[in-house]
């Protein structure tokens, strides 16, 4: 996969990010976080970026609280 289609995205709950990460494949990963929360969904953020832009962001969301790391 080209470093240009790597995705950032929330992962929601009844409108209440539950997880934010970055994918190469948002289906998957919307199936893959569906096991532990059923009812949620996946909301992109933004175009399709560069691996590192997307590492930057994730970074980013790290220190605001939002990342898959809180």
């Amino acid at each position: 996969m080209s470093d240009s289609m790597i995705f950032k995205y929330f992962f929601k709950m009844d409108g209440k990010v539950v997880y934010c990460g970055i994918t190469t494949d948002l289906k998957r990963r919307e199936e893959e976080h569906r096991r532990r929360w059923p009812s949620g969904r996946i909301e992109q953020v933004g175009p399709p970026t560069t691996r590192e832009e997307a590492w930057a962001w994730e970074r980013r969301q790290a220190k605001q609280g939002l990342s898959s790391a809180s």
